[in-house]
C-alpha cells in the first residue's frame, strides 16, 4: 500500500447542505479537524477548503471542495496535479446510499456506483484507482426518493449511528496513513 497523502471529504458548499447525508465527508474532514485543532483555509486555486497538516506523524493534505459534489473532481484534480500527488495516495470519504447509517467501510478502487462526486473524480484523473472510506447513510428504499434523501438531514438516531461511524473511522487513520491497510480494515469493518 502506497502512504496517503490527502484525505478529501465529499459534500457540498453552503448553510442549506451542512447537516445533510450527502455532507457525511464534509463532515468527517470538520470532526477529523476539531479532534486536531486544524484549519481548513479557502483555497481557490484548489476551488476548497484545504490545510497540508502533520497527523498521526504524516505530512496530509486535507481537502473539501467546494465546487458543488458533480464537480470534485475539479478540486480533487487541481491539487493532486499541482503537488504531483498520485491518486492511489489519496482517499476520497463519501455517503453510501448501499450501507446502513453508522457502518463505515474501507476499500480501494472500485465503480462510482452512481455517487456523482466519484463519477465526476474519476473523469477529472482518469483512474478509479483510489482508496475509499464509505459512510453509510442508508436508502430511503425507493430509487424516486433518494435525491431528497441524501439531500435531507438525517434522523437523529441515525445521526448518532454516523456520528459514531465517523469516530471510529478517525480511530483507524493512524493504521491506514502507517500503510497498514488490513489491520485499518479489520478495526474498522468488526462491530464493537
Amino acid at each position: 500500500m502506497k502512504t496517503i497523502k490527502l484525505i478529501v471529504g465529499l459534500g457540498n458548499p453552503g448553510l442549506k447542505y451542512e447537516k445533510t447525508r450527502h455532507n457525511v465527508g464534509f463532515l468527517f474532514i470538520d470532526t477529523l479537524a476539531e479532534n486536531q485543532n486544524l484549519t481548513l483555509k479557502d483555497n481557490n486555486k484548489f476551488y476548497g477548503l484545504a490545510a497540508k497538516e502533520n497527523l498521526f506523524g504524516h505530512s496530509v493534505w486535507l481537502l473539501k471542495p467546494q465546487t458543488y459534489m458533480n464537480l470534485s473532481g475539479k478540486s480533487v484534480a487541481s491539487l493532486l496535479n499541482f503537488y504531483k500527488i498520485k491518486i492511489d495516495e489519496t482517499l476520497v470519504v463519501y455517503d453510501e446510499l448501499d450501507l446502513p447509517a453508522g457502518t463505515a467501510k474501507l476499500k480501494k478502487g472500485g465503480g462510482h456506483g452512481g455517487h456523482n462526486g466519484l463519477r465526476d473524480i474519476i473523469a477529472a484523473t482518469g483512474s478509479k484507482d483510489f482508496y475509499r472510506l464509505r459512510l453509510g447513510i442508508g436508502h430511503p428504499g425507493d430509487k424516486s426518493k433518494v435525491v431528497s434523501w441524501v439531500l435531507n438531514r438525517a434522523s437523529t438516531e441515525d445521526e448518532i449511528s454516523i456520528a459514531r461511524a465517523l469516530d471510529k473511522s478517525i480511530a483507524i487513520l493512524p493504521d491506514l496513513l502507517d500503510a497498514k491497510l488490513e489491520k485499518a480494515m479489520k478495526d474498522l469493518h468488526t462491530k464493537d
